[in-house]
This record gives C-alpha cells, sequence and structure tokens, in this order.
C-alpha cells in the first residue's frame, strides 16, 4: 500500500492534537473534584477555592491557569447544560428615524412602516425595503433631504442619490450591529455569565447569545433590552481619594466584624486608561503608569493572621490601593485615575461596604465609584474609580451625542489607537472640558468614558482639544481599539436591541439530557461493535478498531474547534458512528465478492478496497454537501448537528478507509489470517434475485396511497402541526408531580392567557405536558415575558410543578426559520441533481434522485400528518424536523449513489455508455441485487442505532428520532423500489422523444 508512512503519520499528529484538546477537560474536572472535597457539600465554600484557584496553574509543563483550562474544555450546549438562548433583534426601523432625525413626514413613515412588515413576512434587506417603500410613495423626492446634516456631511452630502443614501444606510446599519453586539458582550460579562457564547447572524440584523447556567430570565431581559447611555466624566486622583479610603476603612472597622478573605499577592499590571490628545498636537511620549504591586497580604500569611488583619482593615482585605515602590525604596501611590484593585469575587463586598449609610455619610455628593468593565489582561482583577460629579443635577459632563464618529487606528508608532470625532456642540464642550484636565502641566488629569455605569477607558488628557478631533492611546490592542470604538460610537444606541426569540432550559431537563444522551451513546456504539464483530468475525475487529480511533478523533476535533456539544450533537455523533460502519460495509462486501471469484486473502482485500471507493467517495460527499446546507440554513440545534456530522463524516472517511486499510496490511506482513464472515454469514444475501424493475409499478401505487392518505390527514387536522419554530409563540415544558389532564389545564389556562385557548400536550409521559400559546406575542415590552409567565403560573395555581424548558419565537423569526428550510430543502435538491448529472453523466439518473428526494420527503410528512395524536409523544414539525428529512435525503441518496455505482461499472466493463429495454431492467436489477447486502446491512446498522437513541435518548429529542426512524425506513424502500427503477420510465420517456 502507498503512503502507509504518511497515514501513520497524520493518524499520529491527529492523537496528539485530540488529546491535547481533551486534556483540558480532565484538568478542569480534577480541580473542580479537589473543591468539591475540600467543600463538603459547601457550595460558597467550592465557589470560593474555584475563584481563588482562577489565576494558580493548574497544567502541568504548559502552565496553563484554571481560567484558560476552563475556556479550553468541553463546550456543553444549552440543552446539556442548562441555560438561557436569546436572539437580540436591532431595530433598524428606529435606527432609519433617529439618522432622519425622526422626520414626521406621513410618506417617509409610512415607507418604515411597510418596510417592517416585509421584513416580519420574511424580507431580507431592511434598509433596501425601506429605500423601495420611500420611492414608491415619494417618487422624485430625494432621501438626503431627510439624512444629510453637518454632522455627516463627510459622508453623505446634499446632493447624493438615493442610491447612494442607501450605501451610507447599509454602513450605518451594520456599524449599529456592531456597536450593540460590543454594549451586549460588555453587559453580559459584566453580569458574571460563565463562558457566554455570542455571534452575529450574518445577512440579518440579529445577535444570537447563549448564557449557560442563567435562569432569571426577567432579569436578564432588562440588561439585554435596557437603553444604553454613553457618558464622559472627570474623575479624581488616587491622592484625592487615598484619604477618604482610609477614613471609609475605619467607619468600617468599628462598625463591622469583618470576615472577608485576604487577597492574593501579586503583580499590578500598566494601569487602564493612556492618552488623551488632540490630533494636531499628539503627544509621543507614552506616560502610562508601568508595574507596581498590590498592596495586601502575602501568601506567606497565616489564615489566622489574615482573619486578624481583615477585621482591623476590612476594606484593606477587598480592595488594593494602587501601590508601587519609589526610587527611595518606600511604597508609594501609583499617580493616576484608578483608587483601588480588587478581584473579581471581592467587587460585591466592596460595593456592598460603600453603600453602608455609615460609609455613604463620609462619601461626598460630589463623588461617586465606579468599576472597570474588563479585569485586567490574565487576571480577575478589576479597578475601581471614583468619578467626579460637577453638575448640580448630577448629570455628566459629556453625553454620547456629542460624538459624531469614532474609528480605531494607529499612531505614527504604528500602535493602536482610536480617533474620535465630535458635533459642533459637543466640541466646545470638549474643549472646555479637556482645559480644565490638562492645566496643571505637572498633575494632567484623567477623564472617563462610561457606559452601563463601568468605566471603558480613562484616558490622561494630554493638552486642550479644540477642534473636536481627539486620538486616545494607551496600552490598547487592535481588539480594545476596535470595542472601544464602537463603544464611542454607541451613544444612546439609536436602533434599540429587543428579543426577538429565547429559549430557556432548566437545570433538571440539562442534566437529565446529560445522562439520557451518555447511556443512548454507550448503548448504540456497543451494539455497533457487535454486531460488526459477529457479522464479519475478524474483519469486523478491525472495523471496530477504527471505529474507535474515529470516535476519539470526533470528539478531540470538535474540542479543538471550539464547538458547541448539544444534544442533537450527540445525536449526530452516534449517527456518523452508525454511518462510518457503511465505508466498511461497502469495502467488505466487496472484498467478499473477490473472494467467492477465488483470489487470495491480500489481493481480495486489495481489491475489494479498490472497487469500493468510488461509492465510498460518492456517498460521502452526498452527505456532506447535506450536512453543509443544513450548517447554513440552520440555526442552534440544527447547526449543531450539521457541525458534528460534516465532521464525522470526515474523520470517518479517514478512520474506515485509511486506517483500517493499514491495519489489514500489517495483519497480511504478520502472516494472520483476516477472515470477512462466518459459518453462519458466509452465504448471506447470496444467490437474491429480486425483480425490483418489473413490480415498480406496485411500489408507485403503495407510495402513493401514503401520501393521499396523508394530504387527507393534513386537511382532517387543519394542517401541520407546525411548532413554535414555524408559526411563531412561546413554549413551556412544565413538569408536574403527578399526572394531569390536559382538557383540564386547557380550561384553566383560557382565561388567564385573554381567552385565547393555548395548546397542551403531554410530553413523554402523563406528568409532563408542553404548553404553547401566541398570548401577547408581538407585544416587544420589556415586561411581556413576565407577564405571559405570571400568566401561566396563576393557570397553574393549586398543582406542584416545575417549569423545566421555554422557548419564545417571533413571527418574524419565524417566517425566517420557515424561508431557511424551504430554502435548505430547494438547494439540497438542486446540488444533488448537479452532482448526480456530473458523476454519472446522464440527466436521468440525476433527476430519477431528485424525484425519490421529494417522494421521501411526501412520505415522512405523510406519516407523521397520519401518526399525530397516536403516538404517545409530540409530532411536532420544528427545526429539528427540518434536520431530520435532510439527514433521511442524505441516507437514499448515498444509497442510490452506490447502486448507480454499480451500474455505471458494468456498463464500463461491458465496453457500452448505456443500454435500454430489457437490457437495460436487467443491468438495474442486477445492481439492485449486487448492492442488497450493502443496502440492508447498512440500514439495519443505522435503523438499531437510532431505534437506541429513540428508546435511551430522552424526551427532546423522541420526535426528532422519530423522523429519522421512518425516514431510514423510507429511504432504504425508497432507494430499491424508487430512485434506481424510475430511471427506466424516464429513459424510455427520452427514448420515444
Amino acid at each position: 500500500m502507498q503512503g502507509k508512512g504518511f497515514i501513520k503519520f497524520i493518524a499520529i499528529v491527529l492523537a496528539i492534537v485530540c488529546a491535547y484538546a481533551l486534556s483540558f477537560t480532565l484538568v478542569a474536572s480534577k480541580v473542580e473534584k479537589d473543591a468539591k472535597n475540600a467543600a463538603k457539600g459547601d457550595l460558597a465554600k467550592e465557589k470560593a477555592y474555584l475563584d481563588s484557584m482562577s489565576t494558580v496553574k493548574v497544567y502541568p509543563l504548559v502552565g496553563f491557569t484554571y481560567q484558560e483550562v476552563k475556556a479550553k474544555e468541553i463546550n456543553l450546549g444549552l440543552d446539556l447544560k442548562g441555560g438561557m438562548n436569546v436572539t437580540m433583534e436591532i431595530s433598524l426601523a428606529e435606527l432609519v428615524k433617529s439618522l432622519a432625525g425622526n422626520p414626521t413626514d406621513g410618506n417617509f413613515n409610512k415607507a418604515v412602516q411597510n418596510a417592517q412588515i416585509q421584513l416580519n413576512a420574511g424580507g431580507k434587506d431592511y434598509i433596501k425595503i425601506f429605500v423601495d417603500e420611500f420611492e414608491k410613495l415619494s417618487p422624485g423626492v430625494k432621501l438626503a433631504d431627510y439624512f444629510s446634516n453637518q454632522d455627516n456631511a463627510s459622508q453623505l452630502k446634499p446632493s447624493a442619490s438615493n442610491a447612494e443614501v442607501e450605501s451610507f444606510l447599509e454602513k450605518e446599519a451594520t456599524s449599529a450591529i456592531d456597536r450593540s453586539f460590543t454594549v451586549l458582550r460588555s453587559r453580559i460579562d459584566g453580569s458574571g455569565v460563565v463562558s457566554p457564547n455570542m455571534q452575529k447572524q450574518e445577512g440579518s440584523n440579529r445577535i444570537l447569545i447563549e448564557m449557560p447556567g442563567v435562569q432569571d430570565q426577567e432579569r436578564m431581559a432588562k440588561l439585554l433590552q435596557g437603553s444604553a447611555e454613553l457618558q464622559f466624566w472627570q474623575v479624581y486622583q488616587v491622592q484625592e481619594v487615598a484619604p477618604l479610603l482610609e477614613n471609609i476603612n475605619k467607619i468600617l472597622a468599628a462598625t463591622l466584624k469583618a470576615d472577608a478573605p485576604a487577597t492574593k499577592d501579586t503583580t499590578a499590571a500598566p494601569a487602564a486608561g493612556g492618552k488623551l490628545a488632540g490630533l494636531e498636537k499628539a503627544a509621543t511620549k507614552d506616560t502610562t503608569a508601568k508595574g507596581g504591586k498590590l498592596a495586601g497580604l502575602g501568601k506567606k500569611d497565616s489564615t489566622a493572621v489574615r482573619a486578624e488583619l481583615a477585621k482591623s482593615n476590612p476594606l484593606y482585605a477587598v480592595l488594593n490601593l494602587p501601590i508601587y515602590q519609589g526610587e527611595n525604596g518606600q511604597q508609594q501611590l501609583m499617580p493616576g485615575a484608578v483608587v483601588g484593585m480588587s478581584l473579581q469575587k471581592d467587587t460585591a463586598k466592596v460595593n456592598n461596604y460603600l453603600k453602608l449609610p455609615e460609609v455613604a455619610a463620609s462619601i461626598p455628593s460630589t463623588m461617586k465609584f465606579m468599576w472597570s468593565v474588563k479585569p485586567r489582561e490574565n487576571s480577575r482583577i478589576f479597578e475601581l474609580y471614583a468619578i467626579k460629579v460637577v453638575s448640580a443635577d448630577g448629570k455628566p459632563d459629556l453625553g454620547g451625542d456629542a460624538i459624531s464618529d469614532s474609528k480605531d487606528d494607529f499612531d505614527q508608532h504604528n500602535k493602536p489607537e482610536v480617533t474620535m470625532y465630535m458635533t459642533s456642540e459637543g466640541a466646545a464642550k470638549w474643549k472646555k472640558i479637556t482645559a480644565e484636565a490638562a492645566a496643571d502641566p505637572n498633575n494632567k488629569k484623567s477623564i472617563a468614558i462610561v457606559l452601563d455605569n463601568q468605566v471603558y477607558s480613562a484616558p490622561t488628557v494630554q493638552n486642550e482639544i479644540a477642534g473636536g478631533v481627539s486620538s486616545i492611546t494607551g496600552n490598547f490592542t487592535q481588539t480594545d481599539t476596535k470595542d472601544l470604538s464602537n463603544i464611542l460610537k454607541a451613544g444612546k444606541l439609536p436602533a434599540p436591541a429587543r428579543i426577538a426569540g429565547s429559549y430557556v432550559v432548566g437545570p433538571t431537563l440539562g442534566a437529565q439530557a446529560i445522562h439520557d444522551g451518555l447511556i443512548s451513546f454507550v448503548i448504540a456504539f456497543i451494539v455497533i461493535l457487535i454486531f460488526m464483530a459477529l457479522y464479519y468475525h475478524r474483519a469486523g475487529w478491525v472495523a471496530n478498531f477504527a471505529l474507535l480511533i474515529n470516535l476519539f478523533f470526533i470528539i478531540g476535533i470538535l474540542v479543538s474547534l471550539g464547538a458547541v456539544l448539544t444534544l442533537p450533537g450527540i445525536a449526530g455523533i452516534v449517527l456518523t458512528i452508525g454511518l462510518s460502519v457503511d465505508a466498511n460495509i461497502l469495502i467488505f462486501e466487496r472484498v467478499r465478492e473477490e473472494l467467492a471469484h477465488g483470489k487470495n486473502t491480500a489481493t481480495a482485500i486489495k481489491e475489494g478496497f479498490k472497487h469500493a471507493m468510488p461509492s465510498i467517495i460518492d456517498s460521502n460527499v452526498t452527505l456532506f454537501i447535506l450536512g453543509a446546507i443544513l450548517y447554513v440554513f440552520g440555526s442552534g440545534p440544527v447547526q449543531g448537528f450539521a457541525t458534528t456530522l460534516c465532521i464525522g463524516i470526515l474523520s470517518s472517511l479517514f478512520a474506515a478507509v485509511a486506517i483500517s486499510r493499514v491495519v489489514f496490511e500489517s495483519l497480511l506482513n504478520r502472516k494472520i489470517d483476516v477472515s470477512f464472515d462466518n459459518s453462519i454469514t458466509r452465504n448471506a444475501f447470496k444467490n437474491i434475485s429480486f425483480n425490483f424493475v418489473g413490480r415498480r409499478k406496485i411500489y408507485y401505487v403503495i407510495s402513493t396511497i401514503i401520501i393521499i392518505a396523508g394530504i387527507g390527514m393534513y386537511f382532517k387536522n387543519g394542517g401541520l402541526n407546525l411548532g413554535v419554530d414555524f408559526k411563531g409563540g412561546r413554549t413551556y415544558l412544565v413538569h408536574f408531580d403527578k399526572a394531569v389532564n390536559t382538557e383540564d389545564l386547557k380550561a384553566k389556562l383560557n382565561p388567564v392567557f385573554g381567552n385565547e385557548t393555548p395548546e397542551v400536550k403531554t410530553a413523554g409521559e402523563d406528568s409532563q405536558v408542553k404548553i404553547t400559546t401566541t398570548f401577547h406575542i408581538e407585544d416587544q415590552n420589556i415586561k411581556t415575558d413576565k407577564v405571559v409567565e405570571d400568566a401561566l403560573n396563576k393557570g397553574l395555581a393549586g398543582s406542584k410543578y416545575e417549569i423545566v424548558s421555554s422557548q419564545k419565537v417571533t413571527p418574524i423569526i419565524a417566517s425566517d426559520i420557515v424561508n431557511g428550510a424551504f430554502y435548505a430543502v430547494l438547494i439540497s435538491c438542486l446540488f444533488m441533481f448537479i452532482y448526480i448529472v456530473v458523476r454519472f453523466k446522464k440527466w436521468q439518473y440525476g433527476l430519477g434522485a431528485v424525484i425519490a428526494l421529494f417522494h421521501d420527503v411526501l412520505m415522512v410528512l405523510s406519516f407523521y400528518t397520519i401518526l399525530d395524536g397516536i403516538m404517545p409523544f409530540s409530532l411536532e414539525i420544528g427545526q429539528d424536523f427540518i434536520a431530520a428529512i435532510l439527514t433521511v435525503m442524505g441516507y437514499t441518496m448515498t444509497e442510490t449513489v452506490v447502486v448507480f455505482d454499480r451500474i455505471r461499472e458494468k456498463l464500463k466493463e461491458s465496453g457500452k455508455e448505456d443500454l435500454h429495454g430489457e437490457a437495460r431492467n436487467n443491468l438495474i436489477n442486477f445492481a439492485l441485487n449486487s448492492t442488497l447486502s450493502r443496502t440492508i446491512l447498512t440500514s439495519l446498522t443505522v435503523f438499531f442505532v437510532l431505534l437506541v437513541i429513540f428508546i435511551f435518548g430522552g424526551d427532546s429529542i423522541r420526535g426528532f428520532i422519530f423522523a429519522l426512524l421512518i425516514g431510514r425506513i423510507i429511504g432504504t424502500y425508497s432507494s430499491l423500489c424508487i430512485s434506481t427503477p424510475i430511471v427506466i420510465d424516464l429513459g424510455s420517456s427520452a427514448e420515444k422523444k
């Protein structure tokens, strides 16, 4: 075998990479196990232990801290971990009105309204829709009359065409989404959410946010939807505040019995902030404070001593002054705006101390304290600033509306900086503020840039800035300057963010999902190992070895790429394992054919791999195309499933083909006998000759009857059973302590939901129901979610229950999901047609395959409508169902392609391009029968895997797996009885023409 050394090299490299990626989870688990043992059941002590380990190097040799290790461990999705998933929508309608100065013109506002209606109905580009609507309502009127003003004169001239205005609005919309993303990320980081996941949905005005562990919907809704206000404040210097902090410490010592843990002795990073200067007078010398040590108690202090010092110095036990060692060897206060530093876990205690009546009375009314938005680099140390309130009404020196634009750039020394542009009115105020801050050349003051009461930067003012154009420099990275630039442009966020969709999973459901997922995974894996070993004897163990390697590679690659592992993702892994045996089955069946022809084992293995490769490549490419389409058009769990599927396909190809070939070569070189069957399986599927082509019209009739029955049930049931994904609304999964009657629940909920009858269905067991309602779904008020949940709790009063999960989908999200699903199915069919035509050079094959795909979709939908209400679990059609449909299409395509490959191979042997009449019928029957063993065996392995997941995988994916189970049966039936036989009829029609 050529390239054996290269395959071994790749396998070793992959193994090292995967082992390294998985090692972080092992290290993090060890630290957390130590925390549990040390805490002995005390959750507060366990959390304190983990907080204390955050900056401790726990990874041997490499030296990563626990915080860094935790960030690299296996990332579990919300369905496994519990938490909240939110889709934020940036209101581009509000942005357009704001940029135009909120005009009262009727046609303008009508165009804004019409554009929003079209967007809700599934439109994509709001700005383009708005411009088109405006031009319809006001032909000949220039949009520049509304949008061109003094502040954006450099970007938009009064004479600009409508096309130029559209381009300007598109840029502003993109910028607004970027700014909102930055603001939302800072709010989430500041809220204490561990390992949040945020991503912008490309091509839309939406931001997806996953927050593991979060359960308080009302708090997060207020946090995410609250209006942001950018502020500029003067700040006190540390020398001015230190005496006050000393006094506060004495007050606390006299009034409290402090019991706060001392902070560790550590080295301070350079003070945040930097310099602020006019561009025309930018300073060249960086005077940012460097180094220093945090005052505090060292590691060598005993626990008793630390506790005693905490009692006498309660404030300094949790807040360190910025101190450095001067030239005379004495400790001195580090000049600047930072007045104190605390570990993240101590900031809440500092806040509580400052709010005590005795302490608050000692703080001047002109001073208020704010924390930095982010900790210092590679630490959990946050900085405290003392804001100077100079106006009588307590308002900031300058608001965000003073900023006209901001850009992240590089200074003359090629260091990242931010350039800030003021409005004409803001420039005048800015000149006055900066003049005061830079008045004393020996003690230049800072100005804090604040958003949501958090300090983003506090640059030192180098000189009076008169032109309204300023540069902010400091110890910034490019990411820092990009974020700060977005913050400066955010102002008051003219485009408000609204929650368009949400999904909350309780910790109980998450724990159950992990248990069910692991059980199904282990059992399915064992089923496949046993089947392969029993059916293919020693060759089966080679396949099992490749399967174990494949599993290790899949999980390792997922972790190294930072992919989120969800329950559908686990299903994807299990399915990939089931499908990975397909390649081995294809190879082994071809080897058995060669052995039956009298060839020796070595030659048979070589020929088996050679003849099986075209089918393996074609079937895996078709499935990969479907996985890619799923990834592009899906979101959330569907994307997780697609990611796993695509990675699994690539890994399976390498493991099942390359690694298993190397193992066979090794066994043969060592003169070890390799058997591909046993006495029971040796003659399986021999001498089979079904007349698939001759009976094809019977199959057509059977399919037609089932599809007609499905259409009849569709009208009888009033349409498909669409989930909230497709129709919008709120769904709550509620678990009761005993069995409940769904009709009684519906009657109790009807009046509290404004006489809007909810949908109440049993979910998996009699004590668990799924409640769906459209009550207030179009109301975008922040408090609406709480109003609906309060109504639900009122309707359920008198019962013992737990809301284990909830989902909200607005009509606009629902319409997008419907469109995405439609395009996913349509585009996948188009890609399949193109691929088949290119590979087999016959349009009849391509069209036959596509007809079979539509046949499969209609058959699965028919079974869903017929069985809905009969099965003891929900048969809703949502995003997961579309994933199932596309996977079913993948099954059909892989099996159909294998048959087509055999036809092509036989034609090549005969030296003909095609056959006609009875000769073609015989050829297709031969291809179907000769590949029947592979079709049946692959179908059975996948079916058994799906059956295991269906039984043990939990209620949350039962409907999804049921669709795959039906699809597995239909796909096998379709590939044998529909997709290939129909080529006969398509070919006959072409011949007649």
